[in-house]
């Protein structure tokens, strides 16, 4: 691949189960959700012990990224402090990584296990519980800027901390937090 980026995972998700569904004024549900410092990726499949992992329907989605930009920029749009970006439920929080030039495209990370291939699919849209997690208007805030879901295409593990990128298309880390509002791959 012709250009290689530098970038970082600020914050791993692993949840064996779905924490927002149904109402948003019952609340979420009491699920357990780990922010653990290394995740398993499993191709094709996704994150070992995640919601996601082996299921059919999102096999080409089975793991979700957030650009940290995109969250904080919901603050701004919105002048508030955002909270930590696990209430967003993205399995992989990067930081200097423009995710939306992704789409539709291979590329390969390295946290310092070595390379592992992804194929950027659809956009992660945020659902109305933003609006009930965050703040009233998160959730159109966060529209075009909600992230980016992903399919495994070859085993390994993910850490937090630096992070090597190599992508087919050059990437700009200054743009991940625009919203974008194209909706489907490209």
């Amino acid at each position: 691949m012709p250009f290689e980026y530098r970038a970082e995972i600020v914050e791993l998700l692993r949840a064996p189960s779905h924490a927002y569904f149904g109402r948003s004024k019952d609340g979420p549900a009491e699920v357990p959700t780990e922010l653990p410092d290394s995740v398993e990726i499993v191709a094709h499949k996704g994150i070992r012990g995640d919601r996601f992992f082996g299921v059919k329907a999102h096999t080409e989605a089975a793991v979700s990224f957030l650009a940290l930009e995109a969250w904080d920029a919901v603050g701004e749009v919105l002048g508030v402090e955002v909270p930590d970006p696990a209430v967003a439920r993205r399995n992989v929080v990067v930081r200097g990584l423009e995710l939306d030039p992704l789409r539709g495209l291979e590329f390969e990370l390295d946290s310092g296990d070595g390379w592992i291939r992804f194929r950027g699919g659809r956009p992660a849209h945020p659902c109305a519980w933003m609006d009930r997690m965050v703040v009233d208007g998160a959730r159109k805030a966060l529209i075009g800027r909600g992230g980016l879901r992903v399919e495994p295409l070859s085993d390994g593990i993910l850490r937090v901390g630096p992070l090597s990128v190599r992508s087919p298309v050059e990437l700009d880390a200054s743009r991940a937090a625009l919203s974008i509002r194209r909706a489907q791959p490209i």
